[in-house]
């Protein structure tokens, strides 16, 4: 009834549909969608309810509609075609496009499915152009951008649209084609900041990679307006501006590793010239009263960066020879500066740093000693040249100045320091009673005294004036520098106990006056990050490490001060606890040259009576450190490496370290940073990973990070002991998960662990072969295997006839799991070499259970693999072995050896080799 019904009302919304009632037609068919279950009709009308919702402009409801008869019958051309013409209606074209595409399909023929195509793909093609035309984008936002009347959420959006458009190559071509440099400049006339700054960055993207480009945006703003404009106090401004001008370099000098070729090539024929000019400003902006601190950090780091040599392979350094000919005393000018003079020049904290590393950056740039004798001539004459009886001013920044140059080359400080006057200068300058005097004095003591023979001078003109500084001034800033100073003469002889400079005891009170001043969170940090690198000085000596690392909350305060925002403490802090831990690089000493220096009367280091190399002291002090370990996750420096490598040195001192994070901070430390400090965080991580659980160690995703570490310490260049921990991190890795033994092989681990397993160190081959034990259960390592051409199998069969024992179960480990995986390699086995029965046997009959279980596991899959090779087993001296150890009586120990061969002894019985004796 209920179908009949239905069609009954199919019947009747078609007659209203007819008469043009759309309304009372969709009303019928909604109607008898509810009386019937029949697909066919489902079909019909909910097509004939979409054809309604089409001329009633019900688009929406047309295009559902019209769906649901396609989801019954995906050919339906015609509710295809009225989704088609719903979907047009709603502006969706690409999907209204595929179905008409549909239909043409279906009825080629039909002139007006292909019309209708046509049309839809004008349309589209028409949509995605007025869409994507950055013409008119780019002609939009400099409209709104140079609008005052623009609201300013639209001008800000604008302005990142134009500056993420320069980044394009498509885009900046456009916005050079459109006129876009002038509007440009029109907004760096605006004077508005964020203007200013959205015009700055667009230029840079625009810049980037092309040469062309380049030049002429050098020469339409001018290099004076873009140094202007480095030059402002606004920091963010300041660094937008020093990217332009690297981006303008980089395309000019070719070091934006872009290959210009045809017009492009041509356009730009020589920028030597535009080059040097930029050179210029930015030597011109550095004596310059204008510039901010910030500009001048800008200028130093772009000369920095792009003056001296990056290659020293390359023989043309006339950048270098230019600057110091014509920027040099302009250098030498910043890295002078006096804070507290009147005269001095707007600078960060920064400035005076960065000079020193360019003077030194330009020095070694050097080729040759004559450029080296005039580059120091220069330097000379510019100190010697401040010297004035009549002006104390003058004097104070020549000593500056060597004060300078001592932290960038330090030959050519040292040299300074023999000119005559500069010592007598420091020491009478500590004698001053203006504050600013001493100040500049005790910092340039400090930065004299590194070499052992100017600490003796000081020591001997200078140390009574440090001490009188030290006891009499008020200045905090003094004081500090003074005991900083003091710290430095006391370890002048380094871990040379017999080249102690002061009197016994005195290193330890100086030190314990910086531990105390580094526990008084009163003090400001940076004056508390001095005496931290007091410390880094004095604790070469073992009496002062042995307190400090006794004093655990100097060492809390020492770790909590590193956390800070001021970076430049860390490489104190990882001095110290280098020095702590004894992890700094020593070298042997051969007891044949020390009696030859003794003979000769040359002095020989001598140790301290402590003993401080002894390894119960060493031990010691990383249990104290070991206490801190997850503040030491903060030192992501050039040196922690090194602390970390000690304090993983005691096994039991491991978990410690797992437990506080110390996993977490070595990983990145493995994978950035020197060589060195990447070998030594690889090896404090292999010996983690060498006893540690995986999980718990590197949890999640972590522990992939940490194969690669590994991977690279199995080198030749490396020592024995970190190939050695390496293979047991990698044979615990390999033991846990298919993906851990994916990655190593990927990291193309397998040729490395493979020639460690030929080495005639047996600690070396027994732990490679350890870990293919554990690799050969992944299957690319097995099809290794399998592949013709290679000795890989012969040497895992020879190996299972080593003397070793250890050697022998892990090589027997290795074949017991290749053979079980594949019967082809149980038939290769025998091929490989002749004496394999031999080797099996040996194994089967093994003193240790666990090399004879894996034995017969061998034998039962040869017996398994091929009933001619079973054969020939059972007819050798095999079969004798496995019913000996078949017929014992199976106790605790030996239950799996005797399964394992009444196992083999039955496959023997199925094949019909043997029968049971009843």
């Amino acid at each position: 009834m209920a179908e009949a019904e239905a069609v009954q009302l199919k019947e009747e919304g078609n007659r209203h549909f007819q008469l043009q009632d759309y309304k009372a037609a969709t009303k019928s068919y909604s109607q008898a969608l509810k009386l019937t279950k029949d697909k066919a009709l489902l079909a019909t009308l909910y097509r004939n309810r979409a054809a309604c919702g089409l001329k009633t402009e019900s688009f929406v409801q047309a295009a559902s509609d019209a769906s649901r008869a396609i989801d019954i019958n995906s050919s339906d051309i015609k509710a295809l075609y009225r989704r088609c013409q719903a979907l047009e209606h709603l502006g969706k074209l690409d999907q209204a496009f595929k179905d008409v595409q549909r239909c043409a399909t279906l009825e080629p023929r039909n002139q007006n499915f292909q019309e209708t195509l046509r049309r839809l793909n004008t349309s589209i093609q028409e949509k995605l152009r007025v869409q994507f035309s950055t013409d008119s984008r780019v002609q939009k936002m400099f409209e709104i951008l140079l609008d005052e009347n623009s609201e300013a959420d639209k001008r800000e959006k604008a302005a990142n649209n134009l500056i993420v458009l320069g980044r394009e190559e498509a885009g900046a071509e456009k916005i050079f084609q459109n006129n876009g440099v002038a509007l440009l400049l029109q907004l760096l006339d605006t004077k508005k900041p964020e203007l200013v700054l959205a015009a700055v960055r667009t230029l840079s993207g625009m810049c980037s990679g092309h040469r062309a480009r380049a030049t002429v945006i050098l020469h339409a703003v001018r290099i004076d307006r873009i140094c202007s404009l480095m030059a402002v106090e606004n920091e963010e401004m300041s660094l937008a501006v020093c990217n332009l001008l690297q981006a303008i370099i980089d395309s000019l000098s070719g070091d934006d590793k872009q290959e210009h070729r045809g017009k492009e090539e041509a356009l730009v024929l020589d920028t030597k010239k535009d080059l040097k000019q930029i050179t210029s400003h930015l030597l011109d902006m550095l004596v310059s009263k204008k510039v901010s601190g910030q500009g001048r950090d800008q200028a130093l780091n772009l000369l920095n960066k792009n003056v001296p040599r990056k290659d020293l392979a390359i023989h043309d350094n006339s950048r270098t020879i230019y600057v110091v000919d014509n920027g040099l005393r302009k250098i030498l000018k910043v890295v002078g500066q006096v804070p507290d003079l009147p005269s001095c020049l707007p600078l960060t904290d920064n400035t005076r740093m960065l000079a020193s590393i360019l003077i030194n950056k330009l020095y070694d740039d050097l080729r040759c000693d004559p450029e080296r004798d005039h580059f120091r001539k220069i330097c000379e004459e510019y100190i010697t040249g401040k010297f004035d009886p009549q002006d104390m001013d003058k004097n104070l920044n020549a000593i500056q100045t060597v004060s300078g140059i001592l932290q960038g080359p330090f030959d050519l400080g040292n040299q300074l320091l023999g000119l005559k006057g500069v010592m007598e200068m420091m020491v009478a300058l500590c004698g001053s009673e203006r504050e600013m005097d001493q100040l500049v004095a005790v910092e340039a003591l400090i930065h004299a005294s590194t070499k052992l023979s100017r600490a003796t001078f000081i020591i001997t003109n200078g140390v009574s004036l440090l001490k009188q500084i030290y006891k009499t001034t008020k200045n905090e800033k003094i004081k500090i520098r003074t005991l900083v100073g003091l710290c430095k003469l006391g370890s002048a002889g380094g871990t040379d106990y017999g080249l102690r400079q002061f009197a016994e005891g005195s290193t330890e009170k100086l030190a314990k006056q910086c531990r105390k001043w580094l526990c008084n969170t009163a003090i400001d940090t940076r004056t508390r990050r001095w005496a931290v690198e007091g410390l880094a000085y004095l604790t070469l000596d073992a009496d002062v490490k042995d307190d400090f690392v006794q004093d655990v909350p100097a060492l809390q305060a020492m770790f909590e001060l590193a956390k800070t925002s001021d970076k430049t403490i860390l490489y104190s802090v990882a001095t110290t606890l280098v020095n702590c831990t004894n992890s700094y690089d020593v070298k042997e000493v051969i007891p044949e040259l020390v009696q030859l220096a003794k003979f000769s009367k040359q002095h020989v280091p001598e140790e301290h009576p402590k003993g401080f190399t002894g390894s119960d002291w060493l031990a010691c002090c990383c249990c104290c450190l070991g206490k801190c370990v997850s503040a030491l996750n903060v030192l992501l420096s050039s040196w922690s490496h090194r602390v970390f490598l000690a304090l993983c040195d005691n096994p039991k001192d491991r978990g410690t370290i797992v437990a506080q994070g110390g996993g977490k901070a070595l990983i990145p430390l493995a994978l950035e940073g020197t060589d060195v400090g990447k070998v030594k965080a690889a090896h404090a991580l292999a010996k983690i990973a060498a006893v540690s659980n995986p999980d718990i160690a590197f949890p999640g995703e972590r522990v992939y990070e940490v194969v690669r570490p590994l991977v690279s310490l199995l080198d030749t260049q490396r020592d024995g002991l970190q190939n050695y921990e390496a293979l047991l991190g990698l044979t615990n890795l390999s033991g846990r998960s298919d993906k851990l033994r994916q990655k190593i092989f990927k990291e193309r681990a397998l040729p490395d662990i493979e020639n460690y397993m030929f080495e005639n160190h047996d600690q070396l081959r027994q732990a490679a072969t350890e870990c293919m034990c554990n690799m050969v259960l992944n299957k690319e390592v097995q099809e290794r295997f399998l592949a013709d051409g290679n000795d890989r199998l012969k040497l895992v069969v020879l190996l299972c006839g080593e003397d070793d024992d250890k050697v022998q179960n892990a090589a027997a480990g290795a074949l017991a799991m290749l053979t079980a995986a594949h019967k082809k390699l149980c038939l290769k086995m025998t091929q490989v070499t002749t004496q394999w029965l031999e080797i099996l046997q040996r194994l089967c009959l093994h003193d240790q259970l666990s090399v004879q279980h894996r034995g017969l596991v061998i034998a039962y899959n040869l017996l398994a693999a091929d009933a001619e090779l079973a054969k020939k087993l059972v007819e050798s001296e095999l079969l004798e072995i496995l019913t000996v150890v078949g017929k014992q009586e199976p106790d605790e120990k030996k239950a799996e050896v005797v399964q394992a061969a009444r196992e083999c002894l039955i496959k023997c019985m199925d094949y019909g080799f043997i029968k049971p004796v009843s």
